[in-house]
């Protein structure tokens, strides 16, 4: 499956226990079909002292935010701000992403 979110997007979750949040896409993962998101599927972990490369890396407990699938969320669009499919205008020669509600431009 082709990922048609990108880095820096809005997303709003559509389904799971933390359905109705949006967040900004920190990193999309492909090969997986996953995107991580800020402030979306928060987990913790327990972290031993580490040493590598001469730095130490502190123990305790840190928080980080696990990747979730792509079928999960749905783009958010700038101008009508409401969860959207996203199409491609390809009418001017080069493509660009649009809402299919309000047909804006999505891209930057």
């Amino acid at each position: 499956m082709k990922v048609k979110i990108k880095k820096g997007d809005t997303v709003e979750v559509i389904s799971g226990r933390e359905k109705g949040i949006r967040g900004e896409v920190l990193r999309v993962l492909p090969k997986d079909e996953r995107l991580v998101v800020q402030g979306v599927n928060v987990r913790k972990k327990h972290q031993r002292q580490v040493q590598s490369a001469g730095r130490t890396m502190n123990p305790g407990i840190i928080q980080f935010e696990a990747p979730v699938h792509l079928s999960n969320v749905m783009l958010v669009c700038p101008k009508c701000s409401k969860p959207a499919r996203d199409g491609l205008d390809r009418a001017t020669g080069k493509s660009r992403r649009v809402c299919k509600n309000c047909d804006a431009v999505i891209d930057n």
